[in-house]
């Protein structure tokens, strides 16, 4: 790998391209420079990217491995304690199905506080709008006996006016 980065480094500082009179063009010299530094760039990355997987793979492994250890533990350390108290496995099994049972509330519980946040969301939300209803309601009442008033008034003008006419 090293003699590959190193053959590498000596393309792009020797490109090795030539024209036509024997010595090589600057656009030439120049792409060959960036194909290199490119190809030097991706084998980088590349590297980078298969150390990262081993990586990955090394710390996954080692999880199924403590994951392993630590299940033994556990049935041992249940098997001590069977030895210690026979009741106890009982007790422990209860308890292990009151963990298995909070287990499974937590969720519950929290979709509760959230669908009774959505409905004092919700209802909030619609008592605001017949607020802004009853209001618009109000005005709109306002509006129309203003509006009959004013033309009651007129008709009464215009009905004054054909009296005086008459």
């Amino acid at each position: 790998m090293a003699t590959q980065q190193q053959l590498q480094v000596q393309k792009v500082k020797n490109p090795g391209l030539v024209s036509c009179n024997g010595s090589p063009t600057k656009d030439e010299k120049e792409e060959d420079m960036s194909r290199s530094a490119l190809a030097l760039f991706r084998a980088k990355e590349e590297e980078i990217e298969r150390k990262k997987v081993e990586v990955r793979d090394k710390v996954f492994a080692q999880l199924g491995r403590v994951e392993d250890a630590t299940r033994r533990l556990s049935e041992i350390r249940e098997e001590l304690e069977t030895l210690a108290d026979p009741l106890r496995k009982d007790v422990s099994v209860v308890r292990k199905k009151i963990d298995t049972l909070n287990k499974e509330l937590k969720p519950l519980g929290l979709s509760c506080q959230r669908k009774e946040r959505e409905y004092k969301e919700a209802l909030e939300a619609f008592n605001d709008k017949n607020k802004e209803k009853a209001q618009l309601v109000s005005k709109l009442m306002e509006l129309v006996s203003e509006s009959e008033k004013m033309r009651m008034k007129k008709l009464e003008e215009l009905s004054k006016n054909v009296e005086l006419l008459q």
